[in-house]
């Protein structure tokens, strides 16, 4: 892991690849993650190298940060990846759920901005459901049982990578997770998607009970140069789910668009 230091802490992120010669992709995984929810895309399979997959703040092995969870905590999140987009002249920004909101907080309120967008499982707002919401901040194991049955991060509650995705949200815990998607209950940018000036791909699993098709479909109509892309037999986290799939719509956006 590499790190970066800014706003008086460190980020820590992953690169692979760095002397290619293609666009570098920066990755922003979602709510209870790390970096390493990306390994399929940062591998040297994956849609573009450079590759940079980075931990946001309080996840992984970045510093943590004393933020309520709502604006303050996406500013925060917001400048944990232009710190790293910075340091890795990353030009495409690819976000999950809630790295999605971060991608397009980024894309509204900050000075760097990347030459475009893919966007994975997001929207313009992310209301949690108030069963969710209980449970993250009461039962801690039914919220973790909740996100991993069928149709919200996994359709295939079989997938090999399901009990990674249980280890790596108990290691993240209980605490910065429910920051995360009280955060993401809180973001709503649904009159500002015009702002959005550069291309974006809004990619939806077709199973996703989290954000359905409306989210991406939304996005890819209000923002100025928008398309959306359905993955089959996904949900939210179709980059784990359907890697290749996921991987054949970014390299065709990315070679379409820069």
């Amino acid at each position: 892991m590499e790190r970066v230091n800014h706003d008086g802490r460190v980020t820590a992120y992953r690169q692979t690849q760095p002397a290619a010669s293609g666009p570098t992709a920066l990755y922003v995984h979602g709510s209870g993650a790390t970096h390493r929810v990306w390994g399929r895309q940062y591998a040297p399979s994956g849609p573009a190298h450079p590759a940079v997959a980075l931990d946001l703040s309080g996840h992984g092995d970045s510093d943590d940060i004393d933020t309520d969870a709502g604006t303050t905590t996406l500013d925060a999140y917001a400048d944990d990846v232009v710190a790293v987009g910075r340091e890795t002249d990353a030009e495409v920004l690819v976000g999950n759920s809630l790295g999605g909101a971060v991608a397009q907080w980024v894309a509204l309120e900050r000075d760097w901005t990347p030459e475009a967008i893919v966007l994975l499982g997001t929207g313009p707002e992310l209301p949690v459901f108030e069963g969710l919401q209980e449970w993250l901040a009461d039962d801690w194991d039914r919220a973790v049982e909740f996100l991993h049955e069928r149709d919200r991060l996994f359709h295939d509650t079989g997938h090999e990578a399901v009990s990674r995705s249980h280890e790596q949200m108990e290691t993240v815990g209980q605490a910065v997770t429910r920051r995360d998607f009280m955060t993401c209950h809180g973001f709503d940018v649904r009159e500002r998607l015009g702002e959005i000036d550069v291309p974006l791909l809004a990619v939806c699993g077709e199973h996703d009970k989290l954000t359905p098709r409306a989210y991406h479909e939304t996005l890819a109509r209000e923002v100025q140069d928008g398309a959306v892309s359905f993955i089959p037999d996904a949900a939210h986290l179709a980059m784990v789910e359907q890697a290749e799939a996921f991987n054949d719509s970014i390299a065709s956006f990315i070679e379409s668009e820069i």
